[in-house]
């Protein structure tokens, strides 16, 4: 069973990591895609970065210093493990600085972000500083954007993680926009899809912040109990949250809290 997360636009490559972390780290599978995509984005300026991501002109520049940068081979000096390096409100709830060496060790093979740069990581993957979202329309010699040039990579990479898996199930933490490039046709595992709710004005409602936090809830859930069947999630009940047995399907798992 593979848990699918999205990955965060914020990064912190500030706070230290430990040197037995540091060791332990891994390249990512997808190293020779991910340049190839730098190369393209080398030749745009700032102001053509600035457009095609919507940014400010501040963090395209700071962007194209990143992709300057960026180099083939990763080491200890210009990169950072993957769950580390994100620091959005999904890694907020995970907080992967807390969880011991054995946890980070079974969420190495049990866990995988998405990425626009690099397809997908494992959580101790080498992660250089960059920006590219999966939605970005990034054209290619593959296509108009990142999900032609993706193509089926992510999902064949995930159904060889699962060649040997006694439960052939992926479950599906990840936005709907980092989804798409891993829940293809060509993937071969059911899909487990959880949806996090809060009451709001009178009903429940998928409230953006709680939903990223609650994911990395679910995430650290499946890392400390080692979950490794689909019925197991039904257990979560990280910070108010349970299921809500009448609105969920097996294969659509509805949690739900009213604070």
């Amino acid at each position: 069973m593979l848990f699918l997360l999205s990955p965060a636009k914020t990064l912190d490559f500030e706070t230290p990591v430990r040197a037995p972390l540091l060791k332990k780290a891994t390249d990512p599978a997808f190293t020779a895609q991910a340049a190839e995509l730098i190369e393209v984005l080398r030749r745009k300026t700032p102001a053509q970065v600035a457009a095609l991501m919507d940014l400010s002109d501040p963090l395209a520049a700071l962007n194209v210093a990143r992709y300057a940068t960026w180099q083939l081979e990763a080491t200890p000096d210009n990169s950072k493990p993957a769950v580390l390096a994100f620091n959005g409100d999904v890694y907020e709830g995970l907080d992967a600085r807390t969880l011991k060496a054995a946890d980070l060790a079974w969420a190495q093979q049990h866990l995988v972000i998405l990425s626009g740069l690099y397809g997908a990581l494992r959580p101790l993957d080498r992660l250089q500083p960059y920006r590219l979202e999966m939605g970005t329309a990034l054209a290619t010699q593959r296509g108009k954007d990142l999900y032609a040039y993706w193509g089926d990579t992510v999902a064949g990479y995930l159904n060889e993680r699962l060649a040997d898996s006694k439960a052939s199930v992926i479950v599906n933490l990840a936005s709907v926009e980092y989804a798409r490039v891993a829940l293809r046709k060509t993937l071969a595992a059911r899909v487990v899809d959880c949806q996090f709710e809060d009451w709001k004005g009178g009903g429940y409602k998928v409230i953006s912040f709680f939903a990223k936090r609650a994911r990395g809830l679910m995430a650290r859930h499946a890392i400390e109990h080692r979950l490794r069947r689909p019925e197991q999630l039904r257990g979560f009940n990280a910070e108010g949250y349970a299921l809500a047995e009448e609105a969920s399907t097996p294969d659509r798992l509805v949690f739900r809290r009213r604070v």
